[in-house]
């Protein structure tokens, strides 16, 4: 299997997915503008999201995939079928029971996360009312997770890498159309979050009957707990949290914040942690989708040499890719937010409030991809310890950081922190894998970075002068002519930068690379 194909493809699913998630908050942006019953949504869809991440997207798939793959590489498929199983069931139980609790203590919930929404009661009780809607979506999001840990097991990436996609189109469906049926419009949100964790149910399906690894569910929660491997998953899965949630704590500490410094700060934030998950998830993501079961695969087999080169392969990758996307980014803030949000009720002022979080993200976008390559290296080993560690002491240094952002930067501070508390974490993962001695770099990473400088200062040069020379929000009524303005820019950028690569020498076959 070809890892960089692979990864283009992936990719090229994963664009799809934030095309329609940028639509999505488009429309959103355009249906709700920035107000206190868009914060009243973004809150409310917070907790069951966070618990999606560390029931789904977080600790489980961290420590199933590992697990997962050294029964289907040692045990063979009947000891790996029993396994899905009885993971299935201890999961499908554990996110009911959850829900419930969720759906019970759903007003207790936002009283403590809503801040001054509390001032605006008919958004407070619609937090209330929605959060008690969406819970449930964190049973269906993990058997998405389930699923997506099998078929990338099975090396194929490209439904689960789709999937995204339907709950973008529910929520595009929404915004144009359910919108206009409701008393209170911003319930079509909700309703849409509950219809697209059935749609991402759905697709998967088919493509576990194809592999004979559809999980049979038991009426008894106990039975998955009586498997060894279970109780090895949850071993793993209980410190796990921390560590890889421990950004998407202090994001909904740091919405907590947001919802008390003014209204519409919560969906400010909001807006630019959607353009943030862009570069992250086509490239973060998708990277570590890749290296999680190759490098489980390379542990379980001993071939350490192996598993130190794919580590090596990703990063040269994300160096590659991501710095030139953070200066992108920050550079390009205020055009990106304003041709993306800019029109109905986003006004001016939500275009700059906006812009700030966005610059602000853009300084740790390094750190947040890195960390989605550097954790699947210790958990692909089975060690959860040393990223619990880290991510426990990032956590506490993040809200240690805004109490120093926040009061000069407001909202931007709080981006901020998460971006800089990312970057401390990668830089401690890093450090821990050479400590341990899993990791050591191969030659030529001095002349590597020197030509990605080169090749990053002339990108960033051609998109500011470029930005330069249009009022972004003075053509909120030329939505094309902005649309242009910015492709053209974007487009400009990155030939200057791949050109500058090209002539120090770069080639895309010094990215290829095969599974072992």
């Amino acid at each position: 299997m070809n890892l960089l194909r692979t990864l283009a493809a992936i990719s090229s699913m994963t664009m799809l997915s934030r095309v329609t998630g940028l639509l999505r908050e488009s429309l959103f942006a355009r249906a709700f503008g920035a107000s206190a019953y868009t914060d009243a949504f973004i809150i409310a869809f917070r907790l069951p999201n966070l618990l999606r991440r560390l029931f789904a997207e977080g600790a489980f798939s961290q420590a199933f995939v590992p697990i997962l793959s050294e029964y289907k590489t040692q045990h063979g498929d009947v000891a790996t079928k029993t396994l899905v199983d009885h993971v299935a069931t201890s999961l499908l139980w554990a996110t009911v029971l959850t829900s419930i609790v969720g759906i019970i203590g759903a007003p207790l919930l936002i009283m403590v996360l809503a801040g001054d929404l509390r001032e605006t009661p008919g958004a407070y009780n619609a937090s209330v009312i929605m959060t008690q809607m969406m819970f449930p979506y964190i049973a269906c999001m993990s058997f998405v997770a389930l699923a997506g840990g099998i078929l990338n097991t099975w090396r194929q990436f490209k439904i689960p890498a789709f999937t995204p996609v339907l709950l973008n189109l529910s929520f595009i469906f929404a915004s144009l159309v359910l919108v206009n049926y409701l008393e209170q419009p911003i319930y079509a949100m909700a309703i849409a979050v509950c219809v697209g964790g059935l749609l991402q149910v759905a697709i998967q399906i088919p493509s576990l009957v194809k592999i004979g690894m559809l999980p049979r569910i038991s009426f008894n929660p106990l039975t998955g707990l009586r498997d060894a491997g279970v109780r090895r998953m949850l071993k793993k899965m209980g410190p796990a949290v921390f560590a890889v949630s421990a950004a998407q704590i202090s994001l909904l500490i740091n919405t907590g914040i947001a919802a008390s410094l003014a209204a519409g700060a919560v969906s400010a934030l909001q807006y630019a942690d959607r353009l943030m998950e862009f570069p992250t998830a086509m490239l973060g993501v998708a990277l570590g989708t890749i290296l999680l079961p190759s490098l489980s695969k390379a542990n379980s087999e001993g071939d350490t040499a192996e598993y130190a080169a794919l580590l090596n392969w990703g990063l040269r990758l994300t160096f590659l890719l991501a710095l030139p996307a953070a200066v992108g980014m920050a550079t390009l803030a205020v055009p990106m937010i304003a041709t993306l949000f800019h029109y109905g009720k986003f006004d001016d002022a939500a275009l700059v409030n906006s812009s700030l979080p966005l610059m602000a993200y853009s300084a740790g976008l390094l750190g947040i991809i890195l960390v989605k390559i550097l954790a699947p290296a210790f958990y692909a080993r089975q060690d959860v310890k040393t990223p619990v560690r880290i991510a426990v002491a990032v956590l506490v240094a993040t809200q240690l950081m805004n109490l120093i952002f926040v009061p000069l930067m407001g909202v931007a501070g709080l981006a901020l922190s998460i971006g800089l508390g990312a970057c401390i974490n990668a830089t401690c993962l890093y450090i821990g894998l050479r400590k341990r001695g899993i990791y050591t770099p191969q030659p030529g990473w001095g002349k590597f970075f020197l030509k990605l400088a080169i090749g990053v200062a002339a990108m960033g040069a051609v998109a500011w002068f470029g930005q330069a020379q249009f009022d972004w929000a003075a053509m909120k009524a030329t939505p094309g002519l902005r649309i242009g303005a910015l492709l053209g820019i974007i487009v400009a950028s990155a030939v200057t930068y791949f050109a500058m690569l090209a002539l120090l020498g770069f080639r895309p076959r010094d990215f290829r690379r095969r599974a072992a």
